[in-house]
């Protein structure tokens, strides 16, 4: 596998000898102080380039930086709608296992090259022509303080879509309750447990992408009882894990309403539950 060194030599190298590159960005986890560091990072680069279409209808310079496992062009695919505004990104993971992410800028959108995300870097300017950045911070990664509002509606959705899970589950509908499960009602218990180290840590750390550096902060038993709400592929697994969620919820949004003085919805929480364990028990042939 290239190292590091390697692997910016060969970024640099690609841009200096071609003169429709004209600067070079990072952005991404490494960039980020307090990203752990290992061989799975990405190298987020952006390429601020004259003529963009004569790299996309030409792309044999692609195969300078390696032979690929795969690539993927997400501005050319019908499955993901173009959200970058002109800007063409190149996903390549190579045979050694290194991955770049690469993003062709161009030049008119040179002063916003980086999105504005202050995880950001110049590594090379030919013209110096890009706006000087600040040293790379994630503080808009940082946990935010949850308003009344938005702790009550968190609390809200992540009863009232268990009930969808319940019904998914008395039907065997597998696909449907763990759907539910998973994109609804877990997104709402991560959010609840994020809000809860950011109390603890006076809302000054990410929990990074999809919540992955939440062991860091999480007690010993939290983060097993987390790891207890992913089910087994059986029905009884699954209500198991609604269960084990409702519980994990609970505890950790009470302590977040105490430490901000919010209202707990505790009687929405007790009638969903009672009615969680109701249809649990209710027989398969039941017509109510």
């Amino acid at each position: 596998m290239r190292s590091e060194q390697e692997m910016m030599k060969l970024i640099l190298d690609i841009a200096r000898n071609d003169e429709r590159i004209r600067a070079v960005g990072m952005n991404g986890s490494r960039t980020n102080p307090n990203a752990p560091k290992d061989s799975f990072q990405d190298y987020d680069i952006v390429y601020i380039v004259y003529d963009l279409p004569s790299f996309i209808e030409d792309t044999q310079w692609i195969d300078r930086f390696s032979s690929r496992i795969i690539m993927q062009k997400p501005e050319e695919m019908k499955l993901i709608p173009p959200e970058l505004d002109g800007k063409f990104p190149y996903l390549m993971l190579f045979t050694d296992g290194n991955r770049i992410d690469l993003t062709l800028c161009p030049f008119e959108q040179k002063d916003n090259w980086n999105s504005d995300d202050k995880l950001a870097v110049v590594l090379l300017d030919k013209d110096n022509c890009l706006p000087n950045l600040p040293a790379p911070t994630d503080e808009d990664y940082w946990v935010k303080r949850p308003s009344a509002k938005l702790f009550a509606d968190c609390c809200n959705e992540f009863w009232w879509v268990s009930t969808y899970v319940a019904k998914g589950l008395w039907r065997h509908e597998m696909l449907y309750a763990q759907d539910h499960l998973n994109t609804a009602v877990r997104p709402m218990l991560i959010q609840m447990l994020e809000w809860q180290v950011g109390i603890q840590t006076d809302f000054s750390i990410s929990t990074g992408k999809n919540g992955k550096y939440l062991e860091m902060y999480l007690s010993t038993e939290s983060w097993h009882e987390l790891l207890s709400t992913f089910p087994n592929a059986t029905y009884e697994g699954a209500w198991q894990a609604l269960f084990a969620m409702g519980d994990l919820f609970r505890r950790t949004a009470q302590d977040v309403a105490n430490r901000l003085n919010y209202e707990y919805p505790l009687e929405d929480d007790q009638r969903v539950t009672a009615y969680l364990r109701h249809v649990r028990n209710i027989t398969p042939d039941a017509d109510q």
